[in-house]
């Protein structure tokens, strides 16, 4: 038996900024942090992508250990690639296996890379990328069936697809059916409004913030159905993000630059190349990965507009990042890579009237962690937690490690991360 029950509510691109600066209009976050322990800079991974991020806090370890390195896999061929969506892809154990291990019951819903788990209750985060196939099918074959089958059959009615804010609206009916009447030990939930907003309006824009104020009123929802279900008094919460996001308005297509030197071969009359390429660079929005020796591309990358550094292959992995990439490169603020070839330069503003299409944002994350005011941030409150206190720094890796401590829980391996100090209350052992 867990020492209390965890509920984990990630507020996708949630930043430190965002309760600095907006902390009157999230009333209810607001009394949270009053209540409980704000861990307010949170470091995050290389890259700052949601599958890796996701990955990271649920593990307690870097991307170069788990292998979640990125939210696509490679496939050039592919305008719309398959995403790391099955646990299988991860090499680390989640905290969720060692809680089913340990006896506990696990719930999840839309939390990153969990597809085809045995997390009890689980609706797992995965899209239809195949013209053969559609939302229902891919759901029913990734998540928990019959639970998926109820959930619809209770608040399909609330979303629209996949698209926001409709599916928050179907998320978090969801998370509190399940906290009502299953009671799980431990709960993951992902919520994704405020990250839909931003990539199509920008960081600070009107959309960014109404969502963030849904996002608060999700929150008391959730808080309130354990109350319903009388399992409050026992119950840890923890609000956090998993990366913030910088505005952009140009495009890197890097591999336009391999392509007029020979090193792939664009398909033509599409954005996508061959599998025969010497040369590749996979996108992570503000960083993109090389496959290939990095001495003979260095000039030839350094000389395109907005590079801000290129990282060895050595020293990504000291970053925690892909550990077979030969090299990694860095955009400055402003600018992010894309996979794409066939485009009229390399160095393309984006289009506003493209928004919202492939690959085309107003704001975008992926960068590395020590952006200026790039901070995620973290919220911890219920009886294990100590009440109005502050942790002004931890890393995204801790967090993992400091939800098992709550659940007197511990990983089969040592982890990167550590419990962060002053969280939790010192009789909670």
């Amino acid at each position: 038996m867990a020492l209390h029950k965890l509920v984990v509510i990630s507020l996708d691109s949630l930043g430190l900024r965002d309760l600095d600066e907006f902390r009157e209009f999230v009333p209810h976050l607001d009394q949270l942090i009053k209540r409980g322990t704000w861990v307010k800079r949170v470091r995050g991974i290389f890259p700052t992508l949601t599958y890796p991020s996701h990955t990271s806090i649920i593990t307690g370890q870097y991307p170069a250990i788990h292998g979640i390195v990125n939210n696509t896999k490679i496939q050039p061929q592919r305008e719309s690639p398959d995403w790391y969506w099955y646990r299988k892809d991860v090499k680390a154990m989640p905290l969720y296996d060692v809680a089913r291990e340990a006896g506990l019951t696990t719930a999840a819903f839309l939390w990153p890379v969990t597809a085809r788990s045995k997390i009890n209750y689980n609706l797992a985060e995965i899209f239809p990328n195949r013209i053969w196939t559609n939302q229902v099918l891919v759901s029913l074959k990734a998540s928990s069936p019959l639970f998926l089958y109820q959930m619809n059959h209770r608040y399909g009615k609330l979303r629209r697809g996949i698209k926001q804010p409709w599916l928050d609206d179907f998320v978090t009916a969801c998370a509190v059916d399940t906290l009502k009447n299953k009671r799980p030990d431990l709960t993951l939930i992902h919520l994704v409004d405020m990250d839909s907003m931003r990539h199509r309006n920008g960081v600070r824009s009107p959309q960014a913030k109404a969502a963030l104020q849904r996002l608060d009123r999700r929150v008391a929802k959730i808080i309130q159905a354990s109350r319903d279900a009388g399992t409050y008094d026992d119950t840890d919460f923890v609000i956090l993000g998993d990366h913030y996001q910088i505005n952009v308005d140009k495009m890197i297509h890097l591999n336009m630059a391999f392509a007029k030197q020979g090193l792939l071969t664009p398909i033509k009359g599409k954005s996508t190349y061959k599998n025969n390429w010497r040369v590749t660079a996979k996108t992570c929005d503000g960083d993109t990965k090389g496959y290939v020796d990095l001495n003979k591309l260095k000039q030839l990358i350094a000389g395109v507009e907005g590079v801000e550094r290129i990282y060895s292959g050595a020293e990504a992995v000291k970053l925690g990042a892909d550990p077979k990439c030969s090299f990694l490169v860095e955009a400055k603020p402003g600018y992010y890579f894309t996979d794409e070839v066939n485009r009229p330069a390399i160095v393309e503003k984006v289009d506003p009237s493209s928004l919202g299409t492939h690959d085309r944002y107003r704001a975008v994350h992926g960068y590395g962690p020590n952006q200026p005011n790039y901070f995620t941030t973290a919220i911890f409150v219920g009886p294990s937690i100590n009440q109005g206190k502050e942790v002004e720094t931890a890393h995204l890796v801790d967090e993992g490690p400091t939800f098992a401590k709550i659940l007197g829980l511990h990983y089969p391996a040592p982890t990167a991360g550590q419990v962060i100090p002053g969280v939790i209350k010192s009789e909670v052992k």
